[in-house]
C-alpha cells in the first residue's frame, strides 16, 4: 500500500533582507514546504489578511513595526497563527530582541538548518493544515 503523502504546509518568511529571505525559502523548499515572502511588516499582514498560512517565519528586526506589534495584529486578523510564530534573527542585543526571542524561538546560524525544520514540524504536527480562503470562508 503506498504511503499517505503529508500535506504541504504553507509558511510566510517576514525578512527584509533579500539573501536570507532567499535562503530561508530555499531552506523550506528542500525540507517540503510551501513558502511565501514578504519584505516588510506592512505585505506580511497583507498576505495574512488575504492567504492562510501554517507558520510564520518572523525577522524580530523586520521593519515598520517591532514584532510584538506585529505578533498582536496577527493575534487580531488569524488568531489560530499565534504559537505558530517562530521569530528569528542573526543578531539580538538590546533586551526587548531578547526577550521576544526567548519567548518565540531562539535559532542560532550555526543550527539553522536542524532548528528549522525541527521547530516547524513541533509547531505544524499537532495543526491541520490551512484552508484556501474564497469569500471570507474556508473552503472545504
Amino acid at each position: 500500500m503506498p504511503e499517505a503523502r503529508q500535506p504541504c504546509r504553507k509558511v510566510l518568511i517576514v525578512e527584509d533582507d533579500t539573501s536570507i529571505r532567499n535562503l530561508l525559502y530555499t531552506l523550506l523548499a528542500g525540507q517540503g514546504y510551501e513558502a511565501e515572502e514578504a519584505h516588510s511588516s506592512q505585505e506580511a499582514l497583507s498576505k495574512i489578511g488575504r492567504e492562510c498560512f501554517d507558520a510564520v517565519l518572523l525577522d524580530v528586526r523586520c521593519p515598520y513595526a517591532p514584532p510584538r506589534e506585529i505578533i498582536g495584529k496577527i493575534r487580531e486578523v488569524r488568531p489560530a497563527l499565534i504559537g505558530r510564530i517562530l521569530v528569528i534573527t542573526a543578531e539580538a542585543t538590546d533586551a526587548a530582541g531578547i526577550e521576544m526571542l526567548e519567548r518565540h524561538c531562539r535559532i542560532r546560524e550555526r543550527d539553522l538548518v536542524w532548528e528549522l525544520g525541527n521547530r516547524l514540524r513541533q509547531i505544524l504536527h499537532p495543526h491541520p493544515p490551512a484552508r484556501a480562503i474564497s469569500d471570507g470562508e474556508p473552503s472545504h
